[in-house]
């Protein structure tokens, strides 16, 4: 694949988790990355992790002018923006019963409208840019599975897709290309805490047996900003080790077939 040398890379909640391990996938392949967040000892500590090829600036992008000065940061440090990677995003947990409207609005107002205000931010950038990449991070609970208490999350994750694909249509003409990744079950710092059974549960609905990590997602998403992806725009790729394929937990249990159990 072509070189990502000296590019220009924004990663929204790059300070852990996915949007780390994003992050770190651009700096290996030698691009410039700036990475943003609301919490600056988190963004400190993940510059320091990822390397000199990282710098941060604190911002929230549910508040539009914090996405302005995120990509003025930007264009000031690296001289442009040749991708956006829209990875911010919470995934509170609230039944429907208990669901508050602040609990709706502040999911919506992260994980879509900040995705939204971040592209609007790095539209006249990205377009001088003359390749411009947008990678939107959604997921596959919302536009493909569910999960019980995250019905507020999954509607976000799925309004991405929906934006995605309008949006596309209407950056093709600045030669900008827009598409999302879809992680399934992801080894993140959270869900560590979660104990080594509930993370063996977890893989245990892979069909590959595993859990994925951080630098599968980032593998992808720096495929999307690659010049061989320069003719796709509007897609999703699911990252999930095949999560989303079984009918049933008969099917799963049957994959292994003569080959024995699953490969863990």
């Amino acid at each position: 694949m072509s070189s990502l040398q000296g590019r220009s890379v924004i990663v929204t909640g790059g300070g852990r988790g996915i949007g780390r391990g994003i992050a770190s996938a651009f700096a290996k392949a030698g691009a410039k990355v700036l990475i943003t967040g609301r919490d600056e000892s988190v963004l400190a500590t993940a510059v320091d992790e990822i390397g000199e090829k990282a710098s941060y600036v604190v911002a929230d992008v549910s508040n539009y002018e914090d996405c302005r000065r995120m990509a003025g940061t930007a264009e000031q440090r690296h001289g442009g923006i040749d991708v956006l990677c829209a990875n911010a995003g919470i995934f509170p947990e609230a039944r429907l019963e208990v669901m508050t409207p602040d609990d709706l609005a502040s999911v919506m107002s992260t994980n879509l409208t900040g995705t939204v205000f971040a592209v609007q931010a790095c539209l006249g950038a990205l377009t001088q840019s003359g390749r411009g990449r947008v990678v939107v991070t959604s997921s596959i609970t919302g536009p493909h599975t569910g999960y019980p208490g995250w019905s507020h999350y999954g509607a976000s994750k799925a309004a991405q897709l929906g934006f995605v694909r309008s949006a596309a249509l209407e950056l093709a003409p600045r030669g900008i290309t827009i598409n999302a990744v879809l992680p399934g079950n992801i080894i993140t710092e959270g869900l560590h805490a979660m104990g080594s059974e509930y993370l063996a549960a977890m893989a245990a609905s892979v069909p590959q047996g595993r859990l994925g990590s951080v630098a599968d997602v980032g593998s992808a998403a720096v495929f999307f900003a690659s010049l061989e992806a320069g003719y796709i725009t509007g897609q999703s790729l699911i990252v999930d080790g095949g999560q989303v394929l079984p009918e049933s937990p008969q099917a799963l249990a049957d994959i292994a077939g003569p080959f024995g159990p699953i490969i863990s």
